[in-house]
């Protein structure tokens, strides 16, 4: 089945760009629909910049919220999404984030997170959530979470791991089957293969920066009823840095 993207917000009234069987391109959200255009602003040394919309489906303006609505809206009438997004050459548009989940290092680089999750996770297909840990700190870190069979009643996470992270440690050469019993031991076959997974994504970094230096395997993965996912399965950066300041905190300790 061939999937094409599109990529909008309520406010553009739908889709503002879209892809198509000739307006393709990998992980893009395509091009911008006759008659709108998009522009990035306050863009990084890597092109990563604010996702702006302009068009006749942009909205007026929220009812009654004035205030909000100047702060949506430039002074050209440009709609500010508080997406992070690059352009191709092509004018291809792909998301690569959120401005607030932007990680601003010590050194103070910014650092768009989600791509770099999104690799670890290509990477590894043991791992279900990956997040990236540096905001005011020196180097990246980033906690990991394993796929593990989902609850039929409660759909939370349990301890067994997927049938697609076994075939994983059956071509490392470990036997685990369960979370617990490669996080208890750190099963050297698996933390092997991690490690190596994330040295691959670090040769493609963009620079050294963006490269993560130290890493854990939570206990659990990432649910709803666990805090550390909203009702759209979005990641909830600051209550998992919250929930987990003891191994973040370690990953910094002098």
């Amino acid at each position: 089945i061939t999937l094409y993207e599109a990529y909008g917000m309520s406010e553009t009234t739908g889709p503002h760009c879209l892809s198509g069987p000739y307006i393709y391109r990998h992980h893009s959200c395509g091009k911008p629909v006759p008659g709108c255009r998009v522009k990035l602003v306050d863009k990084d040394a890597e092109g990563n910049g604010e996702i702006c919309f302009w068009g006749r489906t942009v909205f007026m303006g929220y009812l009654n919220m004035e205030d909000k609505t100047k702060e949506t809206f430039d002074e050209d009438g440009w709609l500010h999404s508080g997406d992070l997004g690059k352009l191709d050459k092509d004018g291809f548009l792909y998301v690569t984030g959120r401005i607030k989940d932007l990680i601003i290092t010590a050194g103070g680089e910014n650092v768009p997170p989600v791509p770099i999750e999104d690799a670890v996770k290509k990477e590894l297909p043991i791992v279900s959530n990956a997040m990236v840990i540096g905001d005011k700190k020196k180097f990246l870190s980033m906690l990991l979470t394993l796929k593990s069979v989902l609850d039929p009643d409660t759909s939370d996470p349990t301890d067994v791991l997927t049938e697609q992270a076994r075939d994983f440690c059956q071509k490392t050469g470990s036997k685990a089957t369960k979370v617990s019993e490669i996080v208890a031991t750190r099963d050297q076959a698996i933390y092997q293969a991690i490690q190596e997974g994330i040295n691959r994504v670090n040769r493609n970094a963009t620079n050294r920066v963006h490269c993560i230096q130290k890493w854990i395997v939570l206990p659990r993965d990432f649910s709803i009823s666990g805090g550390e996912l909203g009702p759209t399965m979005k990641l909830k950066r600051l209550t998992v840095l919250e929930k987990y300041r003891h191994e973040v905190d370690s990953f910094y300790e002098e």
